[in-house]
C-alpha cells in the first residue's frame, strides 16, 4: 500500500513534475479536468473540487488500437474514462495470452512503475479514451491533491482483490464451468457500476475470452453453447442475456461441467462395481 504523502511547499523541481494547471477554459478542450478523474475513480463529490486547477492528458484510442507495449517505457499511469481494454503478454510464437479486462475507473500500467518498463501491453477492445497521468508528475500530484492519492489507492486495492479471480477462473477443470465463472464475474463487476447484472454486451470476442479461460477457441464457443442448453443464457454474437443468474451461479461452483451433472441427476441408480467397493485406500490392482 502506498504510504499517505505529507503536504510539503512547491520546489522549482516540484515545480517542473508538475501536471498541466489549466490557464483557460479552450486549454481543457484537448485535456480531462483532474476532478472529472476523480468522479470517474469514485472518490467522493465533496473532494473533486480540489482538482479543478489541474489538467491531465486524455488519450483517444480507437478500437484495435495499443496503448502501451509490453516492454515499451512506462511513462504515465493510464486510468480508463470510457471504454474497455484487454490487457496481455506475447509469446515468442506470437500468442496472445490475455491476463484480464480492464473497464472505466481502473489502472493501467501500475505493474511498469517499479521497473520502468510496462510488463504488459494493453489494447483498445472498442473506441475509448484514458487519463494519461505522467509518472514524473505522480508523487508530486498525489501530495498536492491527497484526493487522488485516497482514490487511486483504492483503485489499485480494488485491482489487487480482483487479481485472484483469474485463479479462481483456472482452478475449474471443465471450461464451460471457467466461462460460467468468468460471466458471473463480469456481471458482479456490471452490478458494481451501476449497470444490469443480467444483460451483458461482451465487448471482448471468443477469442480474447478463450485465451482468458486458458482453453482453445472452439472450446470457448461449445462452452457457450452448453450453458445456453442448460437454461442459464441467452447468446446472441456478443450480447448475452442472463436467464438464470442463481442457476449459473451454482454452475460456476461446480467441480465438473454441465453434462457430467446432468449425467449424474439423470442416470439410474447401478450397482457398485464390487473392486470399487472394495476399495478401501489403495486402487483396485490393475490386470
Amino acid at each position: 500500500m502506498m504510504q499517505t504523502p505529507t503536504k510539503t511547499s512547491d520546489t522549482p523541481s516540484d515545480r517542473a513534475n508538475w501536471p498541466t494547471r489549466s490557464a483557460t477554459p479552450a486549454a481543457l478542450a484537448a485535456q480531462g479536468k483532474l476532478s472529472d478523474l476523480l468522479q470517474v475513480m469514485g472518490a467522493p463529490s465533496d473532494e473533486r473540487p480540489l482538482g479543478e486547477a489541474y489538467a491531465i492528458p486524455l488519450r483517444r484510442l480507437r478500437g484495435g488500437l495499443t496503448l502501451f507495449h509490453e516492454g515499451a517505457p512506462a511513462e504515465s499511469l493510464h486510468i480508463v474514462q470510457v471504454g474497455t481494454f484487454k490487457c496481455l503478454r506475447v509469446a515468442e510464437d506470437g500468442y496472445e495470452q490475455v491476463l484480464g479486462f480492464m473497464g472505466p475507473g481502473e489502472v493501467l500500467g501500475f505493474d511498469g512503475l517499479a521497473s520502468g518498463q510496462h510488463q504488459t501491453a494493453a489494447s483498445a477492445l472498442e473506441d475509448s479514451r484514458v487519463y494519461a497521468v505522467p509518472v514524473r508528475a505522480l508523487d508530486t500530484l498525489r501530495q498536492r491533491v491527497p484526493a487522488f492519492d485516497r482514490a487511486l489507492q483504492s483503485a489499485i486495492s480494488r485491482q489487487l482483490a480482483r487479481a485472484a479471480e483469474i485463479a479462481e477462473v483456472m482452478s475449474a477443470v471443465a471450461a464451460e464451468v471457467r466461462l460460467a465463472r468468468f460471466l458471473v464475474q463480469v456481471s458482479q463487476h456490471m452490478a458494481e457500476r451501476g449497470q444490469s447484472p443480467r444483460r451483458l454486451l461482451l465487448r471482448m470476442n471468443r477469442r480474447d475470452i478463450a485465451s482468458y479461460l486458458g482453453v482453445a477457441h472452439a472450446t470457448a464457443s461449445r462452452s457457450f453453447g452448453a450453458l445456453a442448453d442448460a437454461g442459464y443464457l441467452k447468446v446472441d454474437n456478443r450480447a448475452v442475456d442472463i436467464l438464470d443468474l442463481e442457476g449459473l451461479k451454482v454452475c460456476a461452483r461446480s467441480t465438473r461441467g454441465v453434462a457430467e451433472d446432468t449425467e449424474l441427476e439423470e442416470a439410474p441408480l447401478r450397482k457398485a462395481d464390487p473392486a470399487v467397493k472394495a476399495w478401501s485406500g489403495n486402487p483396485p490392482a490393475t490386470r
